[in-house]
């Protein structure tokens, strides 16, 4: 039975997930407010059938590491090196102003400030896997928004990590203070010591394991390989060095996206990650409580004003002192109008040394979950609203990404590849090449060209490569499911011009209803050098070779239907 307790919470929670974010989504909002809403309906707070928190909350640990695992994958430590200026002082003053504001407003309903602090500081938190899924979805992710958003959350879980080190030698019992200045030292070692260990698995370990996992052509082992250094590294990094295991994983993300196994990594994660995110959001449902917003409103109402209006106008006061344009830092701010992960793993340790009261409990809740369902309509409000200003982006949010006509996505480097490539560069096309083969694409690379080691099946690949700015896509070699990349391909980058190889020409139709602009079969193909053969000298007349040429290929790829039977109605 208790096997089947766990399917069954892992059922429900997909399938409430799927109908209500489906609904959500009809209904012009958020699919995270659906989410959420899920977990209500099978929380402990509500009648009908109530699935195990417990369970709900394990599996949304593996969507948290997954996510922070891929968004590490994508980060360069060029990249978080470069906004550390703005992320370091940013997290440290915002994390300030905002506790300072809560515990003042708090002072006004009679609490002491020991408590206002507390409550300040779990409010202070933003949720990384919200943040992350919300640049996500406007193409902020990899921005200088994204960049110090995310460069800014790494700080915040340093500065919590801290605090759940501090409170139980400060409040604890026995606890008088003298071991804080220790503690906070041996943390900052270890974590130290963990960013040098990681440091020395992504320069040398992790290449190397990952090289010899990929000469065995076994994708089942290379997809077992990645979750094993997601994981593996996320739970060690929080049972040795006392760190979360979302920042763990971030940073075995930054070792693995310095190999060359980089794009393919990613979109090994990404269908299991975005499985057990969405379980993430409805365990944080189950934790709500829809009679704690009767017993205190306005409490409730005023944490919630300071997480959707004070923490966003902090950051963005923070991020402008800091020199940064207005056109990211009013995105900036909008991303921390949440609080998360953190935020419970805080309150509940302060519940539990009797430093929050349960009706301060009951509000951070209820203000997470309220924050998190407003937080995608707030930010696509400011970032819609930043763009009046020069933005660094190019492009404003809203408008499709600008199509490069001269950027050529070429998948597979064999003969043919080969030959395609050479012609395209004699054209001045700018190509990125996609191979499954590490030795060739290492060889190419030495030689200049823009080459991933990825698997054009895989989710994420062809976004690495820039499908959704690309101006033609090019299949030189011959790859099962075809005609499904097509099909994502363009929906992706509907203005897309799509060049697709196959062997039979029965796989050509599906091809172009996928949406191929041009389709070469091997069996054509052969069949036309064949009547050029045999024709000979017939073909020398001017275009004769031409005309004969097209006639052949649409007999080919475009034969007559059958002649109806004789006697048939």
């Amino acid at each position: 039975m208790h096997d089947l307790g766990i399917l069954l919470t892992f059922a429900s929670g997909l399938a409430g997930a799927l109908v209500l974010g489906y609904l959500a989504h009809r209904l012009h909002l958020s699919p995270i407010v659906g989410y959420l809403l899920a977990g209500v309906l099978v929380g402990p707070f509500t009648p009908g059938y109530v699935a195990n928190r417990v369970v709900a909350e394990q599996f949304a640990e593996i969507g948290v590491i997954l996510l922070l695992f891929g968004i590490g994958l994508r980060f360069h430590l060029q990249e978080l090196i470069s906004v550390w200026r703005v992320a370091l002082p940013g997290a440290l003053i915002q994390s300030l102003l905002s506790t300072l504001v809560m515990a003042s407003i708090l002072r006004l309903f009679g609490w002491n400030w020991t408590s206002g602090v507390i409550l300040g500081m779990a409010i202070s938190v933003a949720s990384t896997v919200v943040m992350a899924l919300v640049l996500a979805e406007h193409h902020d992710l990899h921005t200088p928004i994204g960049h110090i958003a995310i460069g800014w959350t790494v700080v915040e879980d340093l500065l919590t990590v801290a605090m759940l080190l501090l409170l139980p030698i400060l409040f604890g019992p026995g606890g008088t203070g003298q071991d804080a200045g220790s503690a906070l030292g041996q943390a900052g070692l270890k974590v130290v010591a963990l960013v040098a260990i990681v440091v020395v698995l992504g320069k040398w370990v992790i290449p190397w394991v990952l090289e010899r996992i990929e000469r065995t052509r076994l994708r089942e082992l290379f997809t077992l390989a990645v979750l094993v250094l997601a994981v593996g590294i996320a739970v060690g990094s929080a049972e040795v060095f006392g760190v979360s295991m979302a920042l763990g994983a971030f940073l075995a993300g930054l070792a693995v996206g310095r190999s060359d196994f980089a794009a393919r990594a990613a979109g090994d994660a990404v269908p299991m990650r975005d499985a057990f995110a969405v379980l993430f959001f409805v365990s944080l449902g189950m934790l709500f409580d829809p009679a704690s917003l009767a017993q205190a409103p306005l409490l409730t109402a005023v944490v919630l004003g300071v997480v959707i209006v004070g923490k966003p106008l902090a950051a963005l006061g923070t991020v402008r002192l800091l020199g940064v344009p207005t056109a990211t830092a009013v995105p900036v701010g909008a991303a921390f109008s949440q609080v998360g992960e953190f935020s419970f793993i805080l309150g509940s340790l302060a519940r539990n040394l009797g430093l929050l009261s349960d009706t301060g409990w009951n509000a951070l809740v209820a203000a997470a979950i309220l924050s998190i369902a407003l937080n995608p309509a707030l930010y696509r409000w400011a970032r819609r609203h930043s763009t009046s200003v020069p933005a660094p982006r190019a492009i404003p949010t809203g408008e499709r990404p600008a199509i490069d006509p001269q950027h050529c996505i070429l998948v597979g480097f064999g003969p043919v590849g080969r030959i395609v490539y050479s012609l395209l560069v004699e054209r001045g096309t700018s190509v990125t090449v996609i191979d499954l083969n590490l030795a060739t694409v290492r060889q190419i690379k030495s030689e200049g060209v823009t080459a991933l080691n990825g698997d054009v099946l895989r989710p994420g690949t062809l976004e690495e490569a820039g499908i959704a700015t690309a101006g033609y896509l090019i299949l030189s070699a011959d790859i099962d499911d075809a005609a499904e990349i097509v099909r994502q391909s363009r929906m992706i980058n509907p203005e897309l011009q799509v060049l697709a190889r196959c062997s039979h020409l029965r796989d050509a139709a599906a091809l172009t209803r996928a949406g191929a602009t041009m389709v070469a079969a091997g069996e054509a193909e052969v069949g036309v050098a064949l009547v050029e053969a045999i024709l000979g000298d017939e073909t020398a007349a001017p275009h004769g070779l031409t005309d004969r040429r097209q006639a052949i290929r649409k007999q080919l790829y475009c034969p007559a239907p059958p002649a109806p039977k004789s006697g048939a109605s």
